[in-house]
Protein backbone atom coordinates (compact mmCIF):
# COMPACT_ATOMS: atom_id res chain seq x y z
CA UNK A 1 0.00 0.00 0.00
CA UNK A 2 2.92 2.25 -0.97
CA UNK A 3 0.70 4.66 -3.04
CA UNK A 4 -1.28 5.64 0.02
CA UNK A 5 1.58 7.37 1.86
CA UNK A 6 4.87 10.04 0.72
CA UNK A 7 4.65 12.88 -0.62
CA UNK A 8 1.19 14.87 -1.20
CA UNK A 9 -0.95 12.86 1.73
CA UNK A 10 -3.40 15.04 3.43
CA UNK A 11 -4.23 14.65 6.72
CA UNK A 12 -8.04 14.98 7.65
CA UNK A 13 -9.21 14.55 11.34
CA UNK A 14 -13.14 13.99 11.49
CA UNK A 15 -14.44 16.21 14.69
CA UNK A 16 -18.24 16.13 13.18
CA UNK A 17 -20.32 12.70 13.66
CA UNK A 18 -23.22 13.85 11.21
CA UNK A 19 -23.57 12.95 7.62
CA UNK A 20 -25.75 14.28 4.72
CA UNK A 21 -25.30 12.10 1.82
CA UNK A 22 -25.38 14.49 -0.94
CA UNK A 23 -23.75 17.86 0.81
CA UNK A 24 -21.51 16.92 3.69
CA UNK A 25 -19.74 19.03 5.96
CA UNK A 26 -16.09 19.99 6.67
CA UNK A 27 -15.28 17.84 9.49
CA UNK A 28 -17.04 14.88 8.58
CA UNK A 29 -15.84 11.31 7.79
CA UNK A 30 -18.17 11.29 4.45
CA UNK A 31 -16.76 15.37 3.42
CA UNK A 32 -12.69 13.56 3.86
CA UNK A 33 -14.04 10.04 1.93
CA UNK A 34 -15.64 11.30 -0.67
CA UNK A 35 -14.69 15.38 -1.34
CA UNK A 36 -10.96 15.48 -0.97
CA UNK A 37 -8.61 14.92 -4.37
CA UNK A 38 -5.71 13.07 -3.73
CA UNK A 39 -4.53 10.61 -0.77
CA UNK A 40 -5.86 11.48 2.32
CA UNK A 41 -5.25 9.55 5.42
CA UNK A 42 -8.64 10.29 7.86
CA UNK A 43 -8.22 10.18 11.68
CA UNK A 44 -10.84 10.97 14.74
CA UNK A 45 -10.37 13.53 17.38
CA UNK A 46 -12.08 11.55 19.52
CA UNK A 47 -14.92 8.33 20.52
CA UNK A 48 -18.08 8.97 17.90
CA UNK A 49 -20.38 7.07 16.80
CA UNK A 50 -21.52 8.09 13.37
CA UNK A 51 -24.91 6.87 11.71
CA UNK A 52 -24.76 6.96 8.14
CA UNK A 53 -27.58 7.92 5.92
CA UNK A 54 -26.66 6.72 2.92
CA UNK A 55 -23.93 4.48 1.50
CA UNK A 56 -20.44 5.71 2.00
CA UNK A 57 -19.22 5.90 -1.07
CA UNK A 58 -14.70 5.87 -0.15
CA UNK A 59 -12.46 7.22 -2.89
CA UNK A 60 -9.38 5.97 -4.50
CA UNK A 61 -5.84 6.50 -2.26
CA UNK A 62 -7.85 6.55 1.10
CA UNK A 63 -6.90 5.24 4.34
CA UNK A 64 -9.58 5.34 7.54
CA UNK A 65 -8.08 4.90 10.39
CA UNK A 66 -9.62 4.43 13.42
CA UNK A 67 -6.38 4.08 15.73
CA UNK A 68 -6.80 6.18 19.06
CA UNK A 69 -10.30 6.63 19.28
CA UNK A 70 -13.44 4.24 19.18
CA UNK A 71 -15.20 4.56 16.34
CA UNK A 72 -18.54 2.84 15.67
CA UNK A 73 -20.24 2.90 12.32
CA UNK A 74 -23.44 1.86 13.10
CA UNK A 75 -27.82 1.60 12.90
CA UNK A 76 -27.39 3.12 9.63
CA UNK A 77 -25.68 2.67 6.12
CA UNK A 78 -22.48 1.46 5.96
CA UNK A 79 -19.00 1.41 3.52
CA UNK A 80 -18.91 0.90 -0.30
CA UNK A 81 -15.57 0.76 -2.43
CA UNK A 82 -17.06 0.73 -5.97
CA UNK A 83 -14.35 0.45 -8.77
CA UNK A 84 -11.96 2.35 -6.36
CA UNK A 85 -8.09 1.40 -5.64
CA UNK A 86 -5.54 1.72 -2.78
CA UNK A 87 -7.70 1.54 0.52
CA UNK A 88 -6.93 1.14 3.33
CA UNK A 89 -10.04 0.43 6.42
CA UNK A 90 -8.52 -0.01 9.52
CA UNK A 91 -10.11 0.40 13.76
CA UNK A 92 -13.45 0.52 12.98
CA UNK A 93 -16.32 -1.12 15.12
CA UNK A 94 -18.93 -1.72 11.82
CA UNK A 95 -22.25 -3.17 13.63
CA UNK A 96 -26.15 -3.34 12.57
CA UNK A 97 -25.68 -1.94 9.25
CA UNK A 98 -29.07 -1.51 7.80
CA UNK A 99 -30.15 -2.46 3.87
CA UNK A 100 -30.76 1.35 2.70
CA UNK A 101 -33.35 2.89 -0.10
CA UNK A 102 -31.79 4.11 -3.19
CA UNK A 103 -31.40 7.77 -3.30
CA UNK A 104 -28.53 10.16 -4.32
CA UNK A 105 -25.43 9.70 -2.86
CA UNK A 106 -21.84 11.66 -3.28
CA UNK A 107 -18.77 9.89 -4.48
CA UNK A 108 -15.76 10.97 -5.62
CA UNK A 109 -17.43 11.55 -9.42
CA UNK A 110 -20.14 13.43 -8.34
CA UNK A 111 -23.63 12.95 -7.46
CA UNK A 112 -24.62 9.76 -8.23
CA UNK A 113 -27.86 7.56 -7.56
CA UNK A 114 -27.47 4.61 -5.37
CA UNK A 115 -29.41 1.85 -5.97
CA UNK A 116 -30.68 -0.93 -3.34
CA UNK A 117 -27.70 -2.72 -1.75
CA UNK A 118 -27.90 -5.88 0.66
CA UNK A 119 -27.13 -3.85 3.96
CA UNK A 120 -23.18 -5.18 3.97
CA UNK A 121 -20.45 -3.89 6.63
CA UNK A 122 -18.29 -3.51 3.75
CA UNK A 123 -18.65 -3.82 0.20
CA UNK A 124 -16.01 -3.90 -2.36
CA UNK A 125 -17.44 -3.66 -6.19
CA UNK A 126 -14.55 -3.84 -9.03
CA UNK A 127 -11.93 -2.33 -6.65
CA UNK A 128 -8.43 -3.66 -6.09
CA UNK A 129 -5.32 -3.03 -3.96
CA UNK A 130 -7.52 -3.10 -0.80
CA UNK A 131 -6.49 -3.69 3.05
CA UNK A 132 -8.97 -4.45 5.44
CA UNK A 133 -7.01 -4.43 8.84
CA UNK A 134 -8.34 -4.79 12.53
CA UNK A 135 -12.06 -4.04 12.53
CA UNK A 136 -14.64 -5.80 14.61
CA UNK A 137 -18.03 -6.51 12.28
CA UNK A 138 -21.16 -8.11 13.33
CA UNK A 139 -24.92 -8.40 13.27
CA UNK A 140 -25.73 -6.37 10.05
CA UNK A 141 -28.47 -7.05 7.89
CA UNK A 142 -27.11 -9.58 5.02
CA UNK A 143 -23.23 -10.29 5.23
CA UNK A 144 -20.25 -8.21 6.97
CA UNK A 145 -18.04 -8.12 4.04
CA UNK A 146 -18.53 -8.76 0.35
CA UNK A 147 -15.74 -8.87 -2.19
CA UNK A 148 -17.89 -8.89 -5.95
CA UNK A 149 -17.84 -7.62 -9.58
CA UNK A 150 -14.15 -8.31 -10.10
CA UNK A 151 -12.81 -7.38 -7.05
CA UNK A 152 -9.03 -8.28 -6.62
CA UNK A 153 -5.63 -7.96 -4.48
CA UNK A 154 -7.70 -7.78 -1.37
CA UNK A 155 -6.03 -8.89 1.92
CA UNK A 156 -9.08 -9.26 5.04
CA UNK A 157 -6.29 -9.43 8.19
CA UNK A 158 -6.68 -9.14 11.98
CA UNK A 159 -10.40 -8.58 11.83
CA UNK A 160 -13.24 -9.92 14.58
CA UNK A 161 -16.15 -10.88 13.00
CA UNK A 162 -18.70 -12.70 15.63
CA UNK A 163 -22.79 -12.99 15.82
CA UNK A 164 -23.47 -13.10 12.10
CA UNK A 165 -25.49 -15.88 9.52
CA UNK A 166 -23.21 -14.68 6.28
CA UNK A 167 -20.17 -13.69 7.17
CA UNK A 168 -17.66 -13.19 3.67
CA UNK A 169 -18.90 -13.37 0.50
CA UNK A 170 -15.83 -13.76 -2.36
CA UNK A 171 -17.56 -13.24 -5.74
CA UNK A 172 -20.42 -12.04 -7.23
CA UNK A 173 -22.42 -14.77 -8.63
CA UNK A 174 -22.26 -17.98 -10.88
CA UNK A 175 -22.25 -16.37 -14.26
CA UNK A 176 -19.80 -13.85 -13.53
CA UNK A 177 -16.72 -14.86 -14.54
CA UNK A 178 -14.34 -11.40 -14.52
CA UNK A 179 -14.32 -12.78 -11.04
CA UNK A 180 -12.11 -15.75 -11.79
CA UNK A 181 -9.06 -13.17 -12.02
CA UNK A 182 -9.77 -12.62 -7.71
CA UNK A 183 -7.16 -12.73 -5.30
CA UNK A 184 -7.97 -13.07 -1.55
CA UNK A 185 -5.96 -12.94 1.03
CA UNK A 186 -7.43 -13.90 4.75
CA UNK A 187 -4.77 -13.88 7.67
CA UNK A 188 -4.83 -13.42 11.13
CA UNK A 189 -8.30 -12.94 11.83
CA UNK A 190 -10.84 -14.46 14.44
CA UNK A 191 -14.07 -15.93 13.59
CA UNK A 192 -16.70 -15.96 16.08
CA UNK A 193 -18.63 -16.44 18.55
CA UNK A 194 -21.85 -17.49 17.00
CA UNK A 195 -21.12 -17.47 12.69
CA UNK A 196 -22.72 -19.99 10.82
CA UNK A 197 -21.62 -19.57 7.58
CA UNK A 198 -19.28 -18.41 4.69
CA UNK A 199 -16.24 -18.06 6.51
CA UNK A 200 -15.68 -17.40 3.41
CA UNK A 201 -17.60 -18.60 0.18
CA UNK A 202 -15.68 -18.27 -2.70
CA UNK A 203 -17.03 -18.14 -6.39
CA UNK A 204 -14.86 -18.65 -9.54
CA UNK A 205 -11.37 -16.86 -7.88
CA UNK A 206 -8.67 -17.73 -5.35
CA UNK A 207 -8.74 -17.37 -1.23
CA UNK A 208 -5.43 -17.74 0.62
CA UNK A 209 -6.47 -18.81 4.17
CA UNK A 210 -4.13 -18.59 7.02
CA UNK A 211 -2.59 -18.11 10.96
CA UNK A 212 -7.01 -17.47 11.68
CA UNK A 213 -8.67 -18.60 14.40
CA UNK A 214 -12.29 -20.59 13.91
CA UNK A 215 -14.13 -20.79 16.75
CA UNK A 216 -16.86 -22.56 15.77
CA UNK A 217 -19.58 -22.44 12.73
CA UNK A 218 -22.88 -23.39 12.28
CA UNK A 219 -23.34 -24.70 7.99
CA UNK A 220 -19.84 -24.70 7.59
CA UNK A 221 -16.58 -22.64 7.37
CA UNK A 222 -14.52 -22.66 3.85
CA UNK A 223 -17.35 -22.90 0.79
CA UNK A 224 -17.97 -22.23 -2.55
CA UNK A 225 -19.02 -23.01 -6.13
CA UNK A 226 -17.76 -22.72 -9.76
CA UNK A 227 -14.24 -23.50 -9.27
CA UNK A 228 -12.75 -21.68 -6.70
CA UNK A 229 -9.00 -22.58 -5.72
CA UNK A 230 -8.69 -21.93 -1.49
CA UNK A 231 -5.71 -22.84 0.22
CA UNK A 232 -6.27 -23.31 3.90
CA UNK A 233 -2.91 -23.02 5.74
CA UNK A 234 -1.90 -23.24 9.23
CA UNK A 235 -5.50 -22.27 10.61
CA UNK A 236 -6.93 -23.39 13.68
CA UNK A 237 -10.59 -25.15 13.64
CA UNK A 238 -12.15 -25.70 16.52
CA UNK A 239 -15.84 -27.33 15.62
CA UNK A 240 -18.37 -27.16 17.26
CA UNK A 241 -19.26 -29.41 20.31
CA UNK A 242 -22.77 -30.40 18.66
CA UNK A 243 -23.80 -29.98 14.99
CA UNK A 244 -21.30 -29.88 11.59
CA UNK A 245 -17.72 -30.56 12.45
CA UNK A 246 -16.86 -30.49 8.08
CA UNK A 247 -15.25 -27.47 7.61
CA UNK A 248 -15.82 -26.91 4.25
CA UNK A 249 -18.89 -27.14 1.90
CA UNK A 250 -18.64 -27.60 -2.14
CA UNK A 251 -21.91 -26.60 -4.23
CA UNK A 252 -21.65 -28.26 -7.24
CA UNK A 253 -19.50 -31.15 -8.47
CA UNK A 254 -16.00 -30.24 -6.54
CA UNK A 255 -14.64 -33.32 -6.91
CA UNK A 256 -11.99 -31.78 -9.06
CA UNK A 257 -11.42 -28.29 -7.16
CA UNK A 258 -7.70 -27.44 -5.88
CA UNK A 259 -9.11 -27.35 -1.97
CA UNK A 260 -6.00 -27.93 -0.12
CA UNK A 261 -5.29 -28.04 3.94
CA UNK A 262 -1.60 -27.48 4.94
CA UNK A 263 -0.53 -27.51 8.41
CA UNK A 264 -3.91 -26.94 9.89
CA UNK A 265 -4.95 -28.30 13.26
CA UNK A 266 -8.62 -29.72 14.24
CA UNK A 267 -9.84 -29.84 17.27
CA UNK A 268 -12.92 -30.86 18.48
CA UNK A 269 -13.51 -33.57 15.35
CA UNK A 270 -13.21 -30.66 13.13
CA UNK A 271 -12.29 -31.76 9.67
CA UNK A 272 -11.27 -30.38 6.39
CA UNK A 273 -11.89 -32.40 3.03
CA UNK A 274 -9.36 -31.99 0.35
CA UNK A 275 -9.22 -32.33 -3.34
CA UNK A 276 -7.45 -32.05 -6.13
CA UNK A 277 -3.46 -31.72 -6.62
CA UNK A 278 -0.57 -31.19 -4.51
CA UNK A 279 0.76 -27.40 -5.49
CA UNK A 280 -2.05 -26.86 -6.95
CA UNK A 281 -3.07 -24.12 -4.10
CA UNK A 282 0.30 -21.51 -4.71
CA UNK A 283 -0.94 -18.03 -3.99
CA UNK A 284 1.66 -16.47 -6.43
CA UNK A 285 2.86 -13.62 -4.25
CA UNK A 286 5.83 -11.19 -5.55
CA UNK A 287 8.62 -10.77 -3.49
CA UNK A 288 6.96 -7.88 -1.60
CA UNK A 289 3.56 -9.86 -0.70
CA UNK A 290 5.41 -12.66 1.02
CA UNK A 291 5.22 -12.89 4.21
CA UNK A 292 5.79 -15.83 6.63
CA UNK A 293 2.97 -18.12 7.78
CA UNK A 294 2.89 -18.95 11.44
CA UNK A 295 2.55 -22.79 13.14
CA UNK A 296 -0.81 -23.02 13.90
CA UNK A 297 -0.29 -24.46 17.32
CA UNK A 298 0.08 -20.56 18.19
CA UNK A 299 -3.03 -19.27 16.59
CA UNK A 300 -4.90 -18.32 19.74
CA UNK A 301 -1.79 -15.64 20.26
CA UNK A 302 -1.22 -14.65 16.94
CA UNK A 303 -5.07 -13.33 16.54
CA UNK A 304 -5.60 -12.52 20.23
CA UNK A 305 -5.73 -8.53 18.78
CA UNK A 306 -7.85 -9.32 16.36
CA UNK A 307 -10.73 -6.90 16.29
CA UNK A 308 -10.40 -3.03 16.83
CA UNK A 309 -7.02 -2.56 19.14
CA UNK A 310 -7.42 -0.82 21.91
CA UNK A 311 -4.75 2.38 21.59
CA UNK A 312 -3.10 4.79 24.00
CA UNK A 313 -1.44 8.39 23.73
CA UNK A 314 1.55 5.44 23.99
CA UNK A 315 0.87 3.27 21.38
CA UNK A 316 -1.05 0.17 20.77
Amino acid sequence: MMNNIGRGTRHYIVTDPSDDPVHPRPGTLRFGATSIRGKVWISFRNNMAIKLQKPLLVSSFTVIDGRGAQIQIAYGSCLVLYEVNNVIIHGLSIHHCQKPAPGPVLSSKGVINMGALDGDAITLIGSSKIWIDHNSLYECHDGLLDVTRGSTDVTISNNRFMNHDKVMLLGHDDQFLLDKKMKVSILFNHFGPNVNQRIPRVRHGYAHVANNFYQGWGSYAIGGSMNPRIKSQSNLFVAPNSGKKEVTWRGGNGNGWNWRSVKDVFLNGARFSQTGVQGGTRPGYNRQQAFVVGDARNVRALTRSAGVLRCSSTGC
